[in-house]
């Protein structure tokens, strides 16, 4: 049964199922948090392999960590929030893998290996400017929202949209930018309207009718914005959604 629920979970049609599962984790039954480490093993590699650049595979030092970080996000996680497990756990698997690489390269810089005149070994500690660890961090995150950027690019070109163009066609007012906003979140939380969306490159827009509070005009005036909107907040794209928290209710 789990194999089949967790199979369902990346096309949308198991949240309810997955979230039920989580809840018993949560409330400590150990068999279904073991299944549900099992079942994750993949994204969790595929996590640690992106924050770290590298592969890493399961006798990496590395994937236990992002095992502990799955492990954690799966007891704090709230089905009530708007983001899902897996982005939820890809958040909690970064901050742990980059404190892990942050201590890593404190510990290392703090041990330097030199050679003496006789040619033996000897270590001697020095100060470390811990500013380069900051560094680091801000250039890996750099590098991460640039890969974000560039993977929402190629997305939005399947659907035939550009950033220059949604810059262009981005509602001017507020008012109109949230119900805009409202209805991608709409399409985003209801899987079958998303799996028309990505089936059909177009909005649901009969069925939209039926449960918004806006014409049909509207939604099609703001088209490429809700699809944009919607993509994003469906995709693992951590640090882009940072740019529109304010927007989700």
């Amino acid at each position: 049964m789990l194999l089949t629920i967790i199979q369902g979970i990346f096309n949308k049609k198991s949240d309810t199922a997955l979230n039920e599962l989580v809840w018993k984790a949560k409330t400590g039954d150990e068999k279904i948090m073991n299944e549900l480490l099992i079942a994750f093993t993949p994204f969790m590699k595929k996590t640690a392999s992106f924050v770290c650049d590298r592969f890493i595979d399961e006798s990496d030092e590395e994937f236990s960590i992002a095992m502990v970080g799955f492990h954690e996000a799966v007891l704090i996680y709230d089905p009530e929030e708007k983001a899902s497990l897996t982005t939820f756990a890809h958040l909690i698997m970064k901050r742990r893998l980059i404190d892990h690489i942050r201590k890593e390269a404190v510990r290392n810089a703090n041990v330097l290996l030199s050679i003496d005149d006789d040619g033996d070994a000897k270590t001697f500690e020095y100060a470390f400017d811990k500013s380069s660890i900051f560094t680091f961090s801000e250039e890996r995150q750099a590098a991460e929202r640039r890969e974000e950027m560039a993977e929402y690019s190629r997305l939005l070109a399947e659907f035939g949209l550009s950033f220059r163009e949604l810059a262009a066609v981005s509602p001017k007012h507020a008012d109109s930018r949230k119900r805009a906003f409202q209805i991608a979140q709409i399409i985003a939380e209801t899987p079958e309207f998303y799996e028309h969306l990505m089936e059909n490159k177009r909005l649901p827009i009969k069925q939209l009718e039926h449960i918004v509070e806006v014409s049909r005009k509207t939604i099609e005036r703001h088209r490429k914005y809700i699809i944009a909107v919607t993509l994003l907040l469906n995709h693992n794209f951590t640090y882009l959604k940072e740019y529109v928290k304010g927007e989700l209710i």
